[in-house]
């Protein structure tokens, strides 16, 4: 039996797992869309691997990522999360999360949803790309470049353009699997 061909990052057991069952689907849900921004922006300077490692460990002391529970974070909570070892234990990436809890809930307020609010970068729908390999995809695109800037504007921090374009990527807001990957096709079935 042929193996399957993958897009060419995923390499070791945790990114072939996230690559084969996450990463390009598309994500509706506030809660998870807060996750990946929280942890998008907690990779920044780092490996993805770095934070796939960890991400059960985050989903545990940030309360499974409730947006009402971690703008709730006192000084007391910063200081225990960075103390600790299994997360990435950066006080600007630790406020920031809290910082970007409060701003989630304010858009959350104002649009109805997180998903109403990001979605409309992308016109509701996911952008299906056709990259042939790795090399060929973007770090930014445009739409990256006014969700930063939206979001910066908003109060949101760690939110640069290729931050919000690697956020875009693990939504589903676009297709960004190689045309070769057994789950480009799958990942465009999915959306509407």
């Amino acid at each position: 039996m042929k193996p399957l061909t993958r897009c060419a990052w995923a390499k070791n057991e945790l990114s072939i797992q996230y690559h084969d069952e996450e990463w390009g689907v598309p994500v509706h849900d506030d809660r998870t869309l807060f996750e990946f921004l929280i942890l998008e922006g907690a990779q920044a300077g780092l490996s993805w691997d770095t934070i796939l490692k960890k991400r059960a460990h985050y989903r545990t002391v940030f309360d499974r990522f409730d947006p009402v529970r971690v703008a709730r974070y006192t000084s007391r909570k910063v200081e225990r999360l960075l103390a600790d070892p299994g997360i990435v234990r950066n006080r600007l990436k630790v406020e920031s999360a809290i910082k970007n809890a409060r701003a989630f809930l304010a858009v959350q307020k104002e649009a109805d949803s997180f998903d109403a609010y990001i979605w409309q970068f992308v016109d509701g729908r996911t952008h299906q790309n056709t990259w042939r390999t790795l090399q060929e995809v973007p770090a930014r695109t445009a739409q990256s470049d006014a969700m930063s800037k939206d979001l910066k504007k908003r109060g949101f921090s760690f939110v640069g353009s290729t931050i919000c374009y690697a956020f875009m990527q693990a939504t589903g807001m676009v297709n960004d699997h190689t045309t070769d990957c057994f789950r480009y096709a799958e990942v465009e079935s999915l959306s509407p």
